[in-house]
């Protein structure tokens, strides 16, 4: 291979794991939780406030999994943090899906709106519905989540949640949605079959309890 073909592919692959890293499915509803703390009509509310429950929601879907995740890893139940292995996903997914339902029910104690609530409850269907296909197909964690970020800005622009017009910010949002679904597929982690599944999956559940359940 020559020298200057090498240095693009390693540059490739250097930039698709750092997409993969700041987009890890793990940190979607933290990301998410963020943009309502900030973009929505609940950026109202006081800055110590807002930074406490991001704080919190933090822990509980991203602290906590990553801490679970450790205890596996250790006994050797899970390869490593991204966890590539479909046959290791079960426990892990089933693990993170009682954590953003525990999300939802510290979002629900807190009073908040029952639209928030449900854009964690629509996480939690996500990863239930990744649960289930895993038995038999690898669908993609990373575009699930974005997926239901991406959602979560569309509702809230389309509900009239917004503190501003997020037009900009969902256009930004789809495009780091392809470019993370290229970055899988240049890591060769997925088909792009499974890449455009992630993203239906993800967007399809937020939408669906943000909606109509909200």
């Amino acid at each position: 291979m020559p020298t200057n073909q090498f240095a693009i592919n390693k540059s490739i692959v250097g930039t698709s794991r750092m997409l993969s890293t700041v987009l890890s499915p793990l940190l979607m509803p933290t990301y998410g939780v963020a943009l309502v703390m900030i973009a929505s009509v609940l950026c109202v509310l006081g800055l110590g406030t807002r930074v406490a429950v991001l704080v919190v929601c933090m822990g509980i879907t991203c602290i906590l999994p990553l801490l679970f995740l450790g205890v596996m890893i250790h006994l050797d139940k899970v390869t490593n943090l991204h966890v590539n292995r479909r046959e290791e996903r079960f426990i892990p997914y089933l693990f993170t899906m009682a954590c953003y339902l525990a999300a939802a029910l510290y979002l629900n104690h807190c009073h908040s709106p029952r639209w928030f609530i449900m854009f964690m409850v629509g996480c939690a269907l996500a990863v239930l519905v990744a649960l289930l296909i895993n038995f038999k197909w690898k669908i993609s964690a990373h575009m699930i989540g974005i997926g239901g970020v991406v959602a979560l800005i569309y509702q809230l622009q389309v509900l009239g949640l917004g503190a501003f017009s997020l037009y900009w910010l969902l256009c930004i949002s789809i495009l780091l949605s392809g470019l993370l679904g290229s970055a899988r597929l240049a890591l060769r982690r997925h088909t792009t079959l499974q890449v455009l599944a992630g993203f239906a999956v993800g967007f399809a559940c937020v939408t669906l309890t943000m909606k109509y359940f909200g």
